[in-house]
Formats: C-alpha cells, structure tokens, sequence
C-alpha cells in the first residue's frame, strides 16, 4: 500500500516496520544499504510465571492502580456418568492479578462452580456449558454498554460477547450470541477508528470444516476477518461472511507449517499488530509477528523471524507457545505474555503455564544504518507542532536529521550541520539543531532526512509540548 502524501501523523509515533513513512532508504556505500532489523523478545529468566495452568492469555494494567490483571482460557476433563473421559474438555476463563507483573495470585473468588481444582475461574458461559477463546476487548466506552470490559468468547452454538465491572462477575444478563460460527481459537475483535468499523479476525469456520474427505471440506485453519458497523449485532447477517486474509506460502510450507492456527490482533499507532501462529500438523505452534495498515493486507518480514518460539530441551514452554493479543508497556519496556505447554497439540495430558517475554518499548523492527553511513528519507508529512523525538540507539554510532521541502532542499537552520549529533542510547532523545526548532513548521509540509551510521531507530514522533 502507498498512502496518501502528505501524510498526517498527528503525535503518534511513526514505526518502521514497513515502508509507509519511508521515501528512499540507502547506503553512502554502493554495497550498503539501511535495513530492517528485527529484535526478538527475551523470554523472562523466571518463566513460567503461573505452572500448572494456562491457555489463550489477555493481560491489562489498570492505568489508575497499575494494577496487572489476567483472563486466560483453562479447562477440566470431566468423566461422563459411565466414568469415561470425555474428548473434549469443558472449557472456561480464569482470572489472576498481580502487583508488578510477574508474581501472580490466582485468588481463591468461588464465582463458578468449577468441577476442577481451580477456584479463580469467572466465567463458563451464559448457560455453564463453555466459554473458551477469551479476548478482552479495547473498544470505546459507549461499545461496552455502561460496563468496564467486554469480552468475546466461543461458547455454546458459536461466539459470543458478555460485560463485566470488575472483570470477575460477568453478568450473564449482558451476554450476546453474535455469531453462529465455530472459529475455536484465539479470536480478537478490534475497532478500527479511522473507517469506523469492528473488524473481527478469526477462522472461515462458516464453510472449511476439517472433514473427512479433504477436498470436500477444505482447511479453516487459516487466518479470516470479518467486519461490521457495530459491535453488539449478528455479524452474520446481510450474508457477510469471513474473507480469507492469510493463507500459508512457499516459506511456510519449506519449514512445515502449512497452518496457521489463529492470529490475535491489536491496533496501535496506525497499524494492526498481528500475532500470528504458525502451525506444524499436529506438533508445534509459535509465535511470528504481522503487520497492517488497514487491517486486511498483512505484511511479514523476509526471514520470518519468531516473537516467541519453543523452548529448549526439557523446557516448560517446548511444545507449543500461544502469544497474547496485546503488549502491556511497563517503562521503557513492552511486555507481551504468552502460554506454553510441554508437548505437542497431538499430545495428552500437557503441562500449561504462563509467561513473559520483554523488548524495548517500540522495539520490535527496527531500521539499521551501516556502518559507511546511510540514509532514510520520508514521504512528505504534514509537521503537527512540537519538537522531534527518536527512539534510537547510536551508542555504537550516529545519527543526524535534516529537516527539507517536499524537493528535499534543506530548511535554513534545520540542515546536517545544525544539528546536536546523536551517539547515545534512548527511548526518547528529541532531536535538536542550533538555532531553529521544528516547532516553528507546525502545520508545514516537509520531509525528515535521517543520517545514520551504525546505528538503530525504531520510531520517530512529533512531541506533545
């Protein structure tokens, strides 16, 4: 996708995971050239937070109380009347909290009558019988319908979505069947702000059923969407149905994931994160980043790097890994919550537990500048005022910004010679010239020029004075 010039990037910051802001990028050197890097997350030296438990996770910090909170998907074989186990479990949603984000309680609450050991679960559907795929929605207030959270979930007869205040006692009053569709995975509804519409990413279970007679009843296990104009509607109606968005490729196939096994979403800062699973039938599943800018066409990086991948050896995390739908910034870190199990999705009697994984905040691809030096020039922006601010880090190296016209001719006072050099390492260095300030071109149209040698930025914005 191009976007349309000039672009208007307000303060949010503007990531280079794409190529969206960029004009041109190059070396000084003929053989060089800037390129995107990608960092992985480093998994917590004390993982698993939580043993023993775990499945689909969702984790929010209270922005007032700094609370951390968790709903994750657990389940409970439950013997028949004959004393057989049954195939499929009875599913429900647990809840866990925690200080600092890495010692977690599972409280004692009592809210189900859970047939299994745990006592923290909330919610087993609005008839008892399942709720499974838990996603708390980031929706608007007037979405949530005088409560503070809405969650989705599979239960009986297809999706649903049910309110709760405290994110413990989910009234079943509230409670909604949205869809007659059986996608049993991770499925997140997210807003889309700028088209005005929920885009709901999830299986094409309305016509792909994993039959018997495969070319009969085709594959689900791909990654669909959906999209409304309302959030609590039948999203089945007017005969809408999933669109297929992501479809497993040449490189998938030459690693052995013909698969994908969900793809929870989020959108921040323009674009729509995607946590995609890549599936090896019937093995293992981890964790590969994807990116959009609206939503429908998905973007991955070249070499299809891993957000989290199996654990080593006899690791706790060795069989399969399922990322979160979100990040939760904590500092100048991201942190992104994960549940692993110690088989294969073909194995029985799996070990579950939870656990983290850290990046920088913004950290996730970055755009890296050789070491004869290189260049990234932007697409036109419109400046909304404020001063310039990088993410960067040039401890090893430098970084310089000219400020042009649409033609790239320098803006007097704003050119490579006026400004203060970067070398240092930081989440947010405003960038800084010896006699002008950006502040100056608010509401102007100009394009950043970034010198870079043997250095990283992640993101640039324009800050909020």
């Amino acid at each position: 996708m191009v976007p349309t010039e000039p672009l208007e990037i307000g303060h949010e910051p503007q990531f280079f995971v794409d190529d969206w802001v960029i004009d041109n990028r190059w070396g000084e050197r003929d053989a060089e050239n800037v390129v995107r890097r990608f960092h992985q997350p480093v998994k917590h030296a004390g993982n698993p937070l939580i043993s023993g438990t775990g499945g689909y996770v969702n984790v929010l910090r209270d922005p007032d109380t700094g609370r951390f909170e968790m709903w994750y998907q657990t389940h409970v074989y439950v013997p028949d009347e004959s004393g057989q186990i049954p195939r499929i479990p009875l599913y429900g949603v647990a809840y866990a909290r925690s200080q600092d984000g890495i010692e977690w309680e599972l409280p004692d609450l009592g809210v189900c009558d859970w047939p299994g050991q745990e006592r923290n679960v909330v919610w087993m559907g609005a008839d008892g019988e399942r709720a499974s795929g838990p996603h708390i929605l980031d929706v608007p207030e007037d979405a949530r319908r005088g409560h503070r959270h809405v969650m989705a979930y599979k239960g009986t007869g297809g999706q649903h979505l049910v309110c709760s205040d405290d994110g413990i006692h989910w009234d079943p009053a509230t409670n909604m069947h949205i869809a007659h569709m059986h996608s049993d995975t991770h499925n997140t509804i997210v807003r889309d702000e700028a088209r005005g519409q929920y885009i709901w990413f999830c299986r094409a279970k309305d016509r792909y059923n994993d039959g018997e007679t495969r070319r009969d009843a085709g594959r689900p296990r791909r990654i669909a969407r959906m999209t409304s104009p309302e959030l609590w509607t039948d999203w089945l109606a007017d005969e809408r149905r999933p669109q297929m968005i992501l479809v497993p490729d040449e490189l998938d196939l030459a690693r052995g994931t013909n698969f994908f096994y969900g793809m929870p979403v989020m959108r921040h800062a323009g674009i729509f994160w995607g946590f995609l699973w890549p599936f090896r039938m019937n093995t293992d599943i981890q964790v590969e980043p994807a990116f959009s800018r609206d939503g429908l066409h998905f973007e991955r990086l070249p070499n299809r790097p891993l957000l989290v991948e199996l654990g080593g050896g006899d690791a706790w995390d060795r069989g399969m890994v399922f990322g979160g739908a979100r990040w939760v910034e904590v500092g100048d870190e991201w942190w992104y919550y994960y549940a692993g199990f110690d088989g294969p999705h073909s194995g029985h009697g799996l070990t579950a537990g939870m656990g983290l994984t850290r990046v920088r905040r913004e950290g996730l691809v970055s755009l890296r500048g050789p070491e004869g030096g290189g260049v990234i020039v932007t697409r036109r922006l419109r400046w909304p005022g404020g001063g310039l601010v990088i993410n960067a880090d040039a401890a090893g190296g430098e970084i310089e910004v000219r400020v042009a016209d649409w033609a790239r001719r320098p803006i007097e006072g704003l050119d490579y010679a006026d400004c203060a050099t970067f070398t240092g390492d930081s989440v947010a260095h405003e960038v800084t010239w010896g006699g002008r300030s950006l502040r100056d071109l608010a509401g102007e149209v100009i394009r950043l020029e970034i010198a870079i040698r043997g250095a990283d930025i992640w993101t640039f914005r324009a800050a909020v004075d």
